[in-house]
């Protein structure tokens, strides 16, 4: 499978800020400096007690960080669709029929609204519960149909993260790996520098070296030399 990505409209899903650098930032540069489309939804965000210095980052912190992000990996939108601490980390209290409806026509990147190419979202294997729902919703917005009647991108894909390997089953291995240049990588990384409240040392899940780590493991996996895994949940040819 080989994809042109200058001809194509990505839509990635993000459960917070920072989820979509850590899960495929390294493809949102590769793609954008092919000439693709790049837009980012993102699901929620609020005051979050954290394992910072300070121990905790405000939602305006959490904004001044995307700008940052949107305009490092030069986005062509991105949009919040429930700021505020009553769904912060409460994504699974929505119910799942108001944040599919969201996902798929109601937000202004809807699947509707944007129709785009790819859309790239979070693992259901995820711990965090706001990522399970995200995964859930957008699965179910993308459910089978007329393609007459409704949007249906071409191709469907899971991006992972290091904590999702934190499972009580086993979590398989991705099924697609996205070769990465040494460039991409590098922008992945200086993209989760600019979330600096969400950033750590390691040992950490979001450290630079457990980042870099993964993609030479996943570029191992397909010998190449860097990558980012992928479950493809759709593929048309």
């Amino acid at each position: 499978m080989t994809t042109d990505w200058s001809q194509e409209r990505l839509l990635v899903y993000s459960p917070h800020p920072d989820d979509e650098t850590l899960g495929c930032g390294g493809l949102m540069h590769k793609a954008k400096c092919a000439g693709a489309e790049v837009f980012v939804q993102f699901l929620t965000v609020g005051d979050t007690a954290d394992q910072s210095p300070k121990g905790f980052s405000t939602a305006e912190e959490r904004y001044t960080e995307i700008k940052k992000a949107s305009e490092h990996f030069r986005w062509d939108d991105w949009h919040m669709a429930l700021p505020g601490d009553t769904h912060h980390l409460r994504l699974d209290s929505v119910p799942r029929v108001d944040l599919t409806q969201l996902i798929e026509r109601e937000s202004p990147l809807s699947i509707a609204r944007l129709k785009p190419s790819v859309v790239l979202v979070p693992h259901r294997t995820s711990y965090n519960q706001d990522h399970q729902a995200a995964a859930e919703a957008v699965h179910t917005a993308l459910r089978p149909s007329n393609t007459r009647l409704r949007h249906h991108p071409r191709l469907v894909l899971a991006y992972e993260e290091a904590a999702d390997q934190w499972r009580t089953e086993p979590v398989q291995s991705p099924n697609l790996i996205v070769e990465l240049g040494e460039e991409d990588l590098a922008a992945k990384l200086h993209g989760m520098e600019l979330y600096g409240s969400q950033s750590h040392e390691h040992p950490h899940t979001r450290s630079e070296l457990t980042l870099r780590s993964l993609a030479v493991l996943r570029g191992m996996q397909a010998g190449v030399a860097l990558g980012e895994g992928y479950h493809v949940l759709r593929y048309l040819a």
